[in-house]
């Protein structure tokens, strides 16, 4: 019996949850469902956005309700939209404010014909600098109304659309120079103790390579020490490298040694030769030419004197150990449709 029960229950949740939502049907331009408008404010936007719609057809709806329940401010001013057909058939040409006062969501949602002109971004800034401010003091007629006659003023002057836009490119434009300053600030202490950091075990490392090759270290204790201030070396060689690499690749999709080493690990391996190599060239012409040392090696035998005075001082011999810790009125739609096309904001 409980069983029976239980899977009644289940399957009306699940078909509950699967029914479609029915969306109210909107009788006037202005439906105040909130109660956020006084009469004189209620009336005098009707009357604007009425006097709108008989000038250019143009179908501007302001919807306020309580919450939204379990849908998003899109989905639900989407299919409010629709149900009720915004604008006119054949030019798409709806807008709608929708206002959702428990849930301090807002969206104005664009239909079809109109989002050549009412973009997304020209809407997200309506939202951002129009609405949103207004709505934090709790003055929300004052910042659906300033909505409106941007809106208004916009479909019917578009020098001030053109103006509004300009405005809102070089706004991006500043924005994406500020952001690129931060990305190339942020790069350039990676590049920089990076390149610190390679530098000073790399120069440890021709060290270690040139006391094996005149018998002051130890062949096999200076293998262990080559093996430590290359950890380092390829430590800080790396963290000066990948942040060069992953800044190029997100503007160069196909970068090519991004695709060399992330398709061909082997190419780490074939790195080493040079890595390697050019430290061993450059100890050998110390030796050579700029100095008076001669070849020589030993197997075990460390000359304490030169070891303390060329690696005990710098403490660089070992892996890390230069480093320190960091914290780092009548009304009905006209059959137009909408796509999805707006921008939603939130305080």
């Amino acid at each position: 019996m409980f069983k029976k029960a239980l899977t009644s229950f289940l399957l009306f949740f699940s078909l509950a949850l699967g029914a479609q939502q029915q969306y109210m049907t909107l009788q006037e331009i202005v439906t105040d469902s909130a109660a956020i408008f006084n009469a004189n404010e209620l009336l005098e936007l009707k009357n604007r956005l009425t006097d709108f719609e008989l000038g250019t057809t143009n179908q501007l709806v302001v919807v306020t309700i309580e919450r939204l329940g379990f849908e998003t401010i899109e989905t639900y001013a989407n299919g409010l939209f629709n149900e009720n057909r915004l604008g006119q058939q054949g030019k798409d040409n709806g807008l709608l404010i929708l206002f959702a006062e428990n849930d301090r969501e807002v969206r104005i949602e664009v239909g079809y014909g109109l989002e050549p002109y009412i973009t997304d971004a020209v809407a997200s800034r309506i939202i951002r600098n129009t609405m949103i401010p207004h709505f934090k003091e709790k003055r929300y007629y004052e910042g659906i109304s300033g909505a409106t006659d941007q809106l208004i003023s916009f479909l019917q002057e578009p020098e001030a659309l053109e103006e509004f836009k300009a405005e809102i490119e070089n706004d991006e434009k500043r924005d994406r120079r500020i952001g690129y300053g931060f990305l190339f600030l942020f790069l350039s202490l990676f590049v920089g103790f990076g390149g610190f950091f390679f530098f000073k075990s790399y120069k440890s490392l021709v060290e270690v390579l040139r006391g094996i090759l005149i018998g002051k270290l130890g062949l096999i204790p200076g293998l262990f020490m080559i093996l430590g201030v290359s950890l380092s070396a390829l430590f800080g060689l790396v963290f000066m490298a990948v942040p060069l690499v992953v800044f190029i690749s997100i503007y160069k999709e196909e970068f090519l040694p991004r695709a060399l080493l992330f398709e061909n690990p082997e190419m780490l391996l074939l790195l080493l030769i040079p890595f390697f190599g050019i430290a061993t060239l450059i100890a050998f012409f110390k030796i050579k030419f700029f100095g008076k040392d001669v070849f020589e090696l030993s197997l075990i035998k460390n000359d304490k004197t030169y070891y303390r005075k060329t690696f005990s001082s710098s403490g660089t011999h070992s892996f890390g150990s230069s480093s320190s810790s960091r914290s780092s009125s009548g009304f009905s739609g006209g059959g137009g449709s909408s796509g999805g096309g707006g921008a939603s904001g939130s305080w």
